[in-house]
């Protein structure tokens, strides 16, 4: 299968329904806070901003690494999806991230309009965790420093929103490297930014040196919590709907795995099979043609040795239907 087919599945859960931005909810730290949803806190989502392109339009936009040439203190960025009602964690959910680079540019637009730096997406784990390598972002005029980003839930529900982080860490760090920020520590604070005026603290990301990250030089890490609603995670699109009709994905067992693991499928009507692993930076490893399937359950046992995500192609009364998963490899 091409790579672009592949894409064009996990943007499965990327074109958005406008009913779908308000159901969001982020908390930083690894602690959820209780809230009126009856689990974690829900905040109002927030403008995708004048920036967000289309991810799902390119198929380099499926990786971690989004530093690309820009220059800049780098940050292992990390995010854990959760449920609203109970706060356990979402897997098999897309994020998108974008942010400006360190002289406050977003690739894309203007005289970077045939750049993609620092714009990527993932999938969640099994902890409903994604994670990014990227540098802290610079400022432009009436903003503060910060990162969009958007969670696809189903093909007809996203959240959108943004996160800061403590914004005395933030100008002593721009401060302290102000070889690489050139327009010096960021003048504006969260309270007087138009998206953080009305209360940020759900929107505060944490931000740790970790000197054992990043090979010698070390890196920092930030990490936040988004509380989305699951209640929306099933059958709510056009696409899950036709692919659900034909076959049903599940979860590979062990998960988290060493060695070797096992992908269940259920097959409601006849079909090829195909199975294909893709690196979490958007390569293809191995693909894996399994032949006709009569209707029932069935399972395939695959051996890799890195997290991968694993996706089920299902060619079945004329049309082809996908699906994936995040294996993680432990």
């Amino acid at each position: 299968m091409k790579r672009s087919e592949f894409l064009k599945t996990l943007s499965a859960v990327g074109a958005v329904g406008a009913a779908g931005v308000s159901g969001l909810g982020a908390v930083a730290g690894a602690a959820s806070v209780v809230g009126r949803a009856g689990g974690c806190a829900l905040v109002p989502s927030e403008i995708a901003g004048p920036f967000p392109l289309d991810l799902s339009e390119n198929v380099f936009f499926f990786r971690q690494d989004i530093i690309e040439d820009r220059v800049g203190i780098p940050m292992r960025l990390r995010m854990r999806i959760v449920g609203s009602e109970d706060c356990q964690p979402l897997q098999n959910v897309r994020v998108n991230i974008w942010l400006c680079d360190n002289e406050g540019n977003y690739s894309g637009y203007g005289s970077e309009v045939d750049l993609t730096y620092l714009r990527g997406y993932q999938i969640t784990d099994a902890d409903g965790i994604v994670e990014f390598l990227s540098i802290f972002p610079g400022f432009y005029p009436g903003r503060v420093v910060h990162v969009h980003f958007q969670v696809f839930v189903s093909s007809q529900y996203s959240v959108v929103s943004q996160f800061t982080w403590n914004h005395e860490q933030a100008v002593a760090l721009l401060t302290e490297h102000a070889d690489l920020y050139p327009d010096g520590p960021d003048p504006m604070t969260p309270e007087s930014d138009m998206s953080f005026n009305d209360g940020y603290a759900l929107q505060t990301a944490t931000l740790d040196w970790s000197p054992e990250e990043g090979g010698e030089s070390g890196e920092y890490a930030s990490f936040l919590e988004v509380a989305v609603d699951a209640s929306t995670l099933v059958g709510v699109g056009h696409l899950e709907r036709e692919a659900g009709k034909r076959f049903l994905l599940g979860q590979n067992f062990p998960n988290p795995f060493k060695g070797s693991t096992r992908i269940p499928f259920e097959l409601l009507v006849p079909g090829e099979v195909s199975i294909e692993l893709w690196s979490l930076d958007g390569k293809l490893l191995e693909q894996f043609a399994l032949g006709s399937f009569a209707p029932g359950a069935h399972e395939h046992a695959i051996s890799v040795d890195v997290n991968c995500i694993a996706q089920l192609k299902v060619k079945a009364e004329g049309r082809v239907f996908c699906d994936f998963i995040h294996m993680t490899h432990g």
